[in-house]
């Protein structure tokens, strides 16, 4: 699918981009990948990482300093671009919140500088990446995502005859990234504390690893036909059951819940139901417009969820234990329990 393809990541020096630029360059020979990032000195330290990793595909790397706000940067990037997978955002609630007019213009100016480049430079396929913040939200950060993922999916009514398809992948925080709970228990931990402390002790979170979402742009890549919105089907887990995972014996402190935090991850809401369909390993959220119709736009192999059904974290089928935190922990190297 990617082979002889030239492939751009916005935001590609953050964490999913540097995975997935590996990832493809593992599994694919592109033609070359374009990282698109703001930060020159991330931009150096990645160039160098690759160096030492596989420096046989260091040639396929191109590095250009640009930002989503900036659509002149954007076109002059874009061109003979194949697919585009956008991980660009301001990502933290507190910073979101604090810089609102900053949010809206990386988060939905930026997403519409990217529809807009696409579209005019003829790319093939451009995967948006969303969060369950999205979904319902209740702080700026989710709100600028849901503005977002709503451009993209439209975007597949303006690119029209252009040829350009959209889709959306939506995940949630992923385990072990930078200021998710897995590294806050884990500095705790290592300064020597016996109490940890929990928002609220009903919380529950989705278990997703870099390397299934990954996989799940790879799929939106390979078989989107025009706005879908692609959610992994994953375990969840309670945030008391990681503390006890991380901490065993360890007191467990209630301070509340955070502004801006939810008890749980939504990622199908009930509204939604009525266009979503189960697949093996994931649900697609079909859009309700008058340009979508079953026949072009469909992938096959689904089946529709039940009206009024709402997949989130607290009401999940599947469940990751005390010791299934602690493997799936050591498996990723994100944390050991000192025996």
């Amino acid at each position: 699918m990617l082979n002889n393809k030239t492939i751009l990541i916005t935001g590609g020096t953050g964490s999913f981009g540097k995975s997935f630029t590996k990832m493809i360059l593992k599994k694919y020979s592109p033609k070359k990948v374009i990282i698109f990032s703001r930060d020159e000195f991330k931009q150096d330290l990645f160039k160098k990482e690759i160096s030492i990793e596989m420096p046989e595909k260091l040639s396929k790397l191109r590095f250009f300093i640009g930002d989503v706000r900036d659509k002149n940067r954007l076109y002059r990037a874009f061109d003979g671009v194949d697919y585009v997978v956008h991980a660009a955002a301001m990502k933290q609630v507190p910073a979101c919140e604090y810089n609102p007019f900053e949010a809206i213009m990386t988060n939905i100016n930026g997403a519409q500088n990217v529809v807009d480049a696409a579209i005019d430079r003829k790319v093939k396929k451009v995967v948006a990446l969303s969060t369950d913040k999205a979904v319902n939200p209740i702080n700026l950060y989710g709100g600028t995502k849901l503005v977002s993922d709503k451009l993209f999916i439209s975007a597949n009514a303006y690119a029209a005859d252009k040829g350009t398809i959209f889709s959306v992948v939506r995940y949630g925080n992923v385990a072990g990234s930078r200021g998710s709970v897995i590294p806050f228990f884990k500095d705790l931990i290592e300064k020597g504390v016996d109490e940890l402390p929990i928002t609220d002790f009903n919380m529950t979170r989705f278990w997703i690893s870099l390397e299934e979402g990954i996989d799940l742009v790879l799929k939106a890549l390979e078989e989107s036909k025009g706005g879908e919105t692609y959610i992994s089907k994953i375990p969840s887990f309670k945030i008391t059951d990681l503390a006890e995972a991380m901490l065993p014996g360890c007191k467990l402190k209630h301070v509340g819940i955070r502004e801006g935090e939810k008890l749980h991850e939504v990622m199908v809401t009930k509204d939604d139901s009525r266009t979503t369909y189960e697949y093996e390993k994931h649900y697609i959220i079909y859009p309700h417009f008058d340009w979508w119709n079953k026949e072009s736009y469909f992938t096959e192999g689904g089946k529709p969820i039940e009206n009024g059904f709402e997949y989130n974290s607290g009401n999940n089928a599947e469940w990751l234990s005390i010791e299934d935190l602690r493997n799936e922990m050591e498996k990723l190297g994100i944390y050991k329990l000192e025996k």
